[in-house]
């Protein structure tokens, strides 16, 4: 057989005869070559068979919101409450300032309960930086957190940095009026930060953004500079949570 242009004759199989390789019935026995006679190409070689292309992937019916390709990621819905909690109170608080003091007794001084001071605490502000700053970092770290563990992080980190802050603050000086929820933010990015400083402890590289979130957190945790309402107590609280709690969440997640 020639290897450069086309094949000079096959073998038959029933009879042994060399015949031609551009018919489908051998012509001394009979015997059926091939089903129909192969096509050539334009060297007069016997052409390949094609071969099928692999079926095209493709993705399941979208849903609402979502783009071809991605899907749509559920909504923060515990930071948005949140933030939402805390923008009634910046709104009462700022109520009171002008005069409404029934706004305030509404939200803040309803009755001498501590517990229920503590509950609103971290949803007011006296100023709008302190709120402006705050919320920022409440609003973006619960959001990334919720992305990576879902609302009862959120929530759990926030209460833990922001409620437990205002009882440390109180504790030690119950005659102040201690507002705001630099404990919970600041648990919020310690938390975030975990997973990226465990990754650089160990040596490897990191996607987060550890240098802003340093800078933001050292915002946050100067508030007490600004406005006599925010605590450092609350700061160290939310520094503590951050660690305690996201220490675990962070194994959890490189576990899953």
């Amino acid at each position: 057989m020639s290897t450069g242009g086309p094949d000079l004759f096959v073998i038959c199989k029933s009879c042994g005869s060399e015949v031609s390789p551009y018919i489908t019935e051998c012509p001394y026995c009979g015997n059926r070559l091939r089903k129909r006679a192969p096509k050539l190409d334009r060297d007069g070689r016997v052409a390949e068979k094609r071969r099928r292309r692999p079926p095209t992937p493709s993705l399941p019916r979208l849903k609402r919101g979502e783009i071809p390709g991605i899907r749509a990621e559920s909504r923060p819905y515990a930071t948005i409450t949140l933030l939402l909690l805390s923008f009634a109170g910046c709104l009462l608080w700022r109520a009171a300032a002008i005069g409404s003091h029934a706004a305030i007794a509404l939200w803040y001084d309803n009755g001498t309960h501590t517990w229920w001071k503590l509950l609103v605490a971290p949803f007011t502000y006296a100023t709008t930086a302190y709120a402006f700053v705050t919320l920022t970092g409440v609003g973006l770290y619960g959001w990334l957190m919720e992305r990576r563990h879902g609302p009862w992080a959120v929530l759990v980190l926030f209460a833990a940095g922001a409620i437990g802050g205002a009882a440390a603050s109180i504790a030690v000086n119950p005659h102040s009026i201690w507002l705001g929820a630099n404990g919970g933010a600041l648990a919020l990015m310690v938390a975030w930060a975990i997973p990226d400083l465990l990754a650089m402890r160990a040596g490897q590289e990191i996607e987060g953004d550890v240098l802003g979130t340093g800078i933001f957190a050292i915002a946050v945790a100067l508030m007490p500079l600004a406005t006599l309402e925010a605590s450092w107590m609350s700061d160290v609280v939310g520094v503590v949570v951050g660690i305690v709690l996201g220490v675990p969440l962070a194994r959890m997640q490189q576990a899953g």
